[in-house]
């Protein structure tokens, strides 16, 4: 009643009051942060690993089903989905919505870490994580040319757009979607068993000679140098130089069972934009990041990477989830 009775008897005040609230309202709306789908954290985890060199049927049995089991016992589990497929194993684990989310991670961690043991050694360690509805990318920048290879592509991406982009407010994680340079060993199964030679002995033979290791220091009177062991392997000539065995007083070379050459570390995967080889610079923004604010930012970098880039590279936006927010907030 007294709100009724001051606007019946002091209108003007009532009125200034009203376009008070609406201003502040307005001014308060613009700030607000704009998202694609509300800040939830739901219980979700997955579990991820790889097995290099392996088939789908032996990630199954050997990683998959194991850890099903050990999971399987952890209270308050309402689904669990899994996918194994060659060299990679993937397990979602969905709880009920009474659970805490990161004390349903914890729990899976010490299930996974139970399971550890009965794993093969040579796995990667598997990777738990939360769910996490930022984890798609705002935006990405193809990067394609018709007189640079792929692999240059990323190179250049490394030495030029990617520490520009991760300085953007706003942005969490940039990754780079593309093959990267690896020294590549291919063997002539006919030579190598001419000399009474294995895969295997190759993989000894590199995990011995292609170390680093300290070499301790030299000390004198007035004088200390630090002694530096030069293990690594850095070029196809040192590949082609490592001594895989001695046969009757000669030295088996890698160069006497096949060659070596500076390639990709995976051939089996192609990106393309607008028919052309590309690379992909993926942007995920920070979780309480302004998700327009963020895209906005990274077009206004564009020009400037541009302008880095040799004559003959273009970088375009691929991929912009901030069309479909922007037009639905308008």
């Amino acid at each position: 009643m007294l709100l009724s009775d001051v606007s019946i008897k002091r209108p003007v005040v009532s009125l200034v009051a009203s376009i008070l609230v609406v201003l502040v309202g307005l001014l308060c709306f613009a700030r607000l942060p704009v998202r694609e789908y509300p800040l939830t954290d739901s219980p979700v985890i997955s579990v991820e690993t790889s097995y290099r060199g392996a088939s789908a049927e032996v990630v199954e049995s050997r990683i998959t089903e194991p850890l099903e089991k050990e999971i399987a016992a952890i209270d308050g589990i309402r689904l669990i989905r899994s996918s194994s497929g060659e060299e990679f194993s993937s397990i979602t684990v969905e709880f009920t919505l009474a659970r805490d989310i990161d004390q349903a991670a914890n729990d899976v961690r010490d299930r996974v870490a139970r399971a550890r043991r009965r794993l093969p050694a040579e796995i990667d360690e598997p990777r738990v994580s939360k769910a996490d509805a930022d984890a798609n990318p705002v935006i990405t920048i193809a990067f394609s040319s018709e007189s640079y290879s792929r692999l240059e592509i990323v190179e250049l991406v490394e030495r030029v757009a990617l520490q520009r982009v991760q300085t953007i407010a706003g942005v969490g994680t940039v990754n780079i979607r593309g093959p990267r340079f690896a020294m590549r060993l291919w063997i002539d199964s006919d030579r190598l068993a001419a000399h009474a030679l294995t895969v295997a002995d190759i993989e000894n033979a590199l995990r011995q000679q292609n170390v680093e290791i300290p070499g301790g220091r030299i000390e004198s009177a007035s004088r200390e140098f630090p002694v530096r062991l030069e293990g690594r392997l850095s070029n196809t000539a040192d590949f082609e130089n490592l001594v895989l065995a001695t046969r009757g007083g000669a030295q088996v070379r890698l160069s006497d069972v096949g060659r070596v050459e500076l390639g990709a570390e995976d051939y089996r995967g192609e990106s393309y934009f607008k028919g052309r080889p590309a690379v992909g610079l993926q942007i995920l923004r920070q979780a309480n990041a302004n998700l327009l604010e963020v895209a906005r930012r990274v077009k206004a970098t564009l020009p400037a990477i541009r302008a880095d880039l040799p004559e003959g590279v273009e970088a375009q936006v691929g991929y912009d989830s901030s069309v479909f927010v922007e037009r639905s907030v308008s």
